[in-house]
């Protein structure tokens, strides 16, 4: 922000504290940003509780994060309490929810049952969150192919420089409406669209609250929980993975979303190949538009993740050999590939 709008963002939110008479005090700071183009003020010496959002309205749907935190909140998950917003600005004024991250506490608790502990907690709360009654747009097979082509504009060819063959790019297209025909062909519900580590918190109670939710759609039963266990930015052990994954599908059978019959591991599988191809071509514009090299780390073990599903099906043949053949050795000059 230039110093107009640092001020203009900072007299408003003095202005909104003074309004709910919540006393704060010190400089307004930045404290967080993320993936997207949303950053994150508190008041230095005491915030009063509040954090407060710049989303730029331009580039952040601000007005369906207000909507969907209050379903949210109607439906007993928590996530920040909208205080005040100015939609025209992008400004937002939401509960403090600290900072204690899913992710931080995995990656520092060698505990295993705790953290086992941990993703049982948010599997039951992610089954919570399928039954949100809520006006959102449907995850369409457009939006679905939208996100993989993601994959070869920005990986392949910006990031990696592979030039597309006729060949390759027929593999590609064809992959691409395979595996969207694969997530409209299961049972949809609310989808928050970004399960995992960096999105969910926890609070002193052990209880967990979800932010970055104002994408959710109606999509596939499979998608979120491929989001929180096939994580771009942590690794589970397998036997906690397919443990987490066969409780929620016990759980879906239980509730009568699953027919007994339904091929819970292909879907699952298909599903990470998806958003994995997805999350490759995001992590590479980042880097290239956005300024955010950090995300470049993420990529192997997104790769790890494709590889993996890919092979297992032979209706990725083509795919994996240009996998093998062409991704996987232009990749190892920019990551290194565990």
């Amino acid at each position: 922000m230039d110093d107009f709008a640092s001020n203009h963002f900072s007299e408003w939110a003095k202005n909104i504290c003074s309004q709910m008479k919540v006393r704060v005090d010190g400089d307004l700071l930045n404290f967080s940003d993320d993936a997207s183009f949303r950053r994150y003020f508190r008041f230095s010496k005491n915030s009063g509780g509040l954090v407060f959002v710049n989303a730029p309205p331009d580039k952040e749907d601000n007005q369906s994060f207000v909507r969907i935190a209050d379903a949210l909140k109607k439906s007993g998950i928590s996530c920040p309490l909208v205080q005040a917003f100015n939609l025209e600005f992008g400004y937002l004024a939401v509960s403090d929810l600290g900072d204690r991250l899913f992710l931080g506490e995995i990656e520092t608790d060698s505990n295993s049952n705790r953290v086992g502990s941990l993703y049982r907690l948010a599997i039951n709360e992610l089954l919570k969150l399928q039954d949100v009654s809520c006006e959102i747009p449907f995850f369409t097979e457009k939006k679905l192919i939208e996100e993989m082509t993601l994959f070869d504009e920005w990986f392949l060819t910006k990031h990696l420089s592979i030039k597309l063959s006729k060949d390759v790019q027929r593999i590609l297209k064809e992959s691409y409406s395979f595996l969207a025909k694969q997530a409209l062909d299961q049972p949809q519900v609310f989808v928050h669209r970004d399960y995992h580590s960096k999105n969910l918190m926890l609070s002193d109670s052990f209880s967990l609250a979800m932010i970055d939710f104002q994408d959710a759609v109606t999509g596939p039963v499979t998608y979120d929980l491929v989001s929180l266990l096939k994580d771009c930015y942590v690794d589970l052990s397998p036997s906690l993975l397919h443990s987490e994954a066969n409780f929620f599908r016990q759980k879906l059978l239980e509730k009568g979303i699953l027919e007994n019959d339904f091929p819970f591991e292909e879907k699952f599988d298909f599903m990470g190949i998806q958003r994995h191809l997805k999350c490759a071509g995001i992590f590479a514009r980042l880097n290239l538009r956005d300024g955010k090299p950090k995300y470049l780390s993420y990529i192997p073990r997104v790769l790890k993740y494709l590889r993996s599903s890919i092979e297992k099906y032979p209706e990725f043949s083509e795919f994996n050999q240009f996998l093998v053949e062409e991704v996987m050795p232009s990749s190892e000059t920019f990551v290194s590939i565990k």
